[in-house]
């Protein structure tokens, strides 16, 4: 019995050791910044919140960062596209 733990508990804590090293590297290339995460909670939309459930907070902070960096359009432009050309039936 001895030798099955002078044997077992080393290569049970090496095993381990392995697989946080793998999760561990996992981790580390998120680099989510808390400033992001909070910026996310407060401004995000629907899909972006979805993301977040179904993917995780990697693919909704791209989403989210997608959404910021496309230039906004006016209110002025929105409105012009609504109205109809004169002329036009």
């Amino acid at each position: 019995m001895t030798v099955w733990l002078v044997l077992g508990v080393p290569l049970l804590v090496m095993v381990f050791a392995w697989f946080m090293e793998r999760v561990e590297t996992r981790l580390r290339h998120l680099n989510v910044q808390e400033e992001d995460v909070e910026e996310f909670l407060e401004q995000a939309k629907p899909d972006e919140v979805r993301a977040l459930y179904g993917h995780g907070i990697g693919r909704a902070l791209e989403l989210f960062s997608i959404r910021r960096r496309r230039p906004r359009r006016g209110r002025d432009q929105q409105q012009q596209e609504k109205k109809p050309v004169a002329g036009r039936n």
